[in-house]
């Protein structure tokens, strides 16, 4: 009776939760304050890591079992929409419950990380937990964990442990992401209130014990990720109104989030200082909270309309959400090669989301756009990876950067499903005089003229009789 009664709540709940996509009102927006590291082995890895440009974050949890919005809708503010006939605490004990529920008995994280490999994708990003709390390790701080439903004896139960070996083995830069507010902790959210926002709802300042022993809580679990998962690159945490009071500026308020009157510090100093101890050169993203522990920057769900100096990457997602939702809709391999292209010319590095589903796979529609973006870079990944900018970066639809050695690359994104145009032609970034053009695609050189400031290069017939194959074509040149 239970079970069928669950089932039914989550059928209505998932059905009522389609029209939410990728939270807009909880995105993260950027910082536009910067510190750079001053660790050698910080700086070091920090620029290993701004030559792999193209990364893959996976968000999976509860959430994937009825398909919803990942752990928002256990939010109670305005822009959240749930069933208006469930009480919100039954709402709660629903979604706690999915724990029961979720046994992902086809995981295969070789398969995904072969994908990722694939596509071109260089680091991964994995939710160790998300906001709602569940634990994707086998954490000794709580029994909210994979390792403690009906997924617990599988020989891969260890989720993370296995998806960051998976990755390693296919050479990448690995992730930890985590999540610093945690709703399922009694020590964040106190039963004895309610939980009207997203924000601690007990007031610390009354309350310091309480507070402390969420800083221990979240320490220790930061610390088992550190010491027991093997060699980490990135420890990326998210919930960003999780922040000591004095970083709370006008910015931060023109965000639109609740802001409580007392901070919210989870000591980062001191976690900081244990977890480069363990991993050093670890890499630390304290997401829109500026200062020594943001060592990149994090738009969500956009790409900076300018080149940006700092160390960047946009967060965007493959399809509308960023964890699995039944038939949701994908973006085509060109929109998210363009992006690509843009986000590289302007300094930073694309986080494409994907989210698994409850069985463990990944969905069909996206690894074919996986795979169909991973051809195009792997014929012109040489424009992309190991590049850094160009003072002049855009004009038009074509896009600049620069390679080692002087090489010079101009990334022509063309309409989707148009053939090539007999001609490609661009402003500025004009080739050293009698030096070769070489149209990455082909491998071959190519004619090329100028005229004042502008270049102008003839295309073979064979590239204008293909409608809709090249979602850019890049082209590598010796720079004046």
């Amino acid at each position: 009776m239970f079970r069928h009664a669950t089932l039914c709540l989550g059928l209505l709940v998932a059905a009522f939760a389609r029209p939410l996509r990728a939270q807009e009102p909880g995105l993260h927006p950027q910082s536009t304050q910067y510190e750079v590291p001053t660790d050698p082995l910080v700086r070091q890895k920090l620029e290993k890591w701004r030559d792999q440009k193209f990364g893959l974050i996976l968000h999976w949890g509860l959430y994937a079992v009825p398909g919803i919005i990942e752990s928002w809708q256990l939010c109670s503010e305005s822009w959240i929409e749930r069933d208006s006939t469930l009480a919100y605490e039954d709402y709660k004990k629903w979604y706690w419950g999915l724990s029961r529920e979720f046994n992902p008995v086809q995981f295969n994280p070789a398969q995904w990380a072969g994908v990722a490999r694939r596509a071109g994708m260089r680091y991964v990003v994995f939710t160790t937990k998300h906001h709602d709390g569940f634990n994707l390790f086998d954490t000794k701080q709580t029994d909210f964990k994979i390792t403690n439903g009906p997924f617990q004896d599988h020989p891969q139960a260890n989720v993370a442990k296995h998806v960051f070996e998976a990755f390693r083995r296919e050479g990448f830069m690995v992730g930890a992401y985590f999540s610093k507010p945690d709703w399922h902790s009694p020590s964040f959210w106190w039963p004895k209130y309610a939980t009207p926002d997203r924000n601690v709802n007990y007031d610390i300042r009354k309350y310091p014990g309480r507070w402390r022993q969420y800083q221990e809580f979240t320490y220790n679990q930061i610390s088992e990720l550190m010491h027991e998962y093997g060699p980490l690159d990135i420890l990326w945490l998210d919930g960003g109104w999780v922040r000591p009071r004095e970083t709370v500026n006008a910015e931060v308020r023109a965000w639109g989030a609740p802001i409580p009157e007392f901070s919210q510090d989870v000591n980062m100093p001191r976690i900081a200082a244990m977890a480069r101890q363990a991993q050093p050169g670890l890499l630390l993203v304290d997401r829109t909270v500026h200062g020594p522990y943001e060592n990149y920057q994090t738009p969500e769900q956009r790409v900076p309309d300018h080149q940006l100096s700092t160390p960047w990457e946009s967060c965007l997602t493959l399809a509308n959400n960023w964890g699995y939702v039944p038939h949701d809709q994908y973006k085509s391999p060109t929109r998210i090669v363009h992006a690509l292209v843009e986000v590289v010319a302007k300094g930073g590095s694309l986080l494409l989301g994907v989210g698994p589903k409850p069985d463990g796979t990944l969905a069909d529609e996206a690894v074919t756009r996986l795979l169909t973006i991973g051809q195009w870079l792997k014929v012109n990944g040489a424009a992309i990876y190991n590049t850094r900018p160009t003072a002049h970066y855009q004009d038009g639809r074509t896009y600049f950067t620069q390679g080692p050695r002087n090489v010079r690359y101009a990334i022509a994104c063309l309409p989707e499903n148009e053939a090539a145009p007999a001609v490609i032609e661009w402003t500025g970034n004009i080739p050293r005089q009698g030096s070769a053009m070489t149209l990455l695609q082909t491998g071959r050189r190519v004619p090329w003229t100028r005229q004042g400031d502008k270049v102008r290069v003839t295309l073979p017939a064979s590239l204008t009789q293909q409608a809709g194959s090249y979602p850019a074509l890049a082209f590598a040149f010796t720079a004046n």
